[in-house]
């Protein structure tokens, strides 16, 4: 069964100017997206926003390192979560695993750093 996000990709210029701010402390850098919503279908409505602002970094010490993404106002992303970037992973780390960081342990917050998004839909 294919499973569809719903979200916003971060454009290749944006992630290179994060990495030269945010260095990745894991081995695995994901990097890629905001994710909206997960298990949608192709009738659902991609989001009209096209930038946010990383505000936080969210880092477990062992393996998880997420960034934390304000979109229209907001970190929350209406389902109990924030929105973020998954940043970097350790072995046997996923990225789903951003979210209950995050809820757990809450982020250090940096200057804000404007970024263009690009609303998207994708499979993952």
């Amino acid at each position: 069964m294919t499973h569809r996000v719903t979200g916003w990709k971060l454009p290749p210029a944006a992630r290179e100017m994060l990495l030269g701010r945010v260095p990745p402390r894991y081995g695995r850098v994901v990097a890629d997206h905001v994710t909206l919503r997960f298990d949608t279908g192709d009738g659902t409505p991609i989001p009209v926003e096209t930038e946010g602002e990383v505000i936080g970094v969210a880092d477990d010490g062992d393996g998880v390192q997420a960034l934390v993404v304000r979109i229209a106002g907001t970190t929350e992303r209406g389902d109990g979560s924030h929105f973020h970037i998954t940043w970097s992973l350790g072995p046997d780390r996923k990225a789903k695993e951003s979210n209950d960081v995050i809820a757990a342990r809450g982020w250090t917050a940096m200057a804000p750093v404007r970024i263009g998004l690009i609303p998207a839909r994708w499979d993952r």
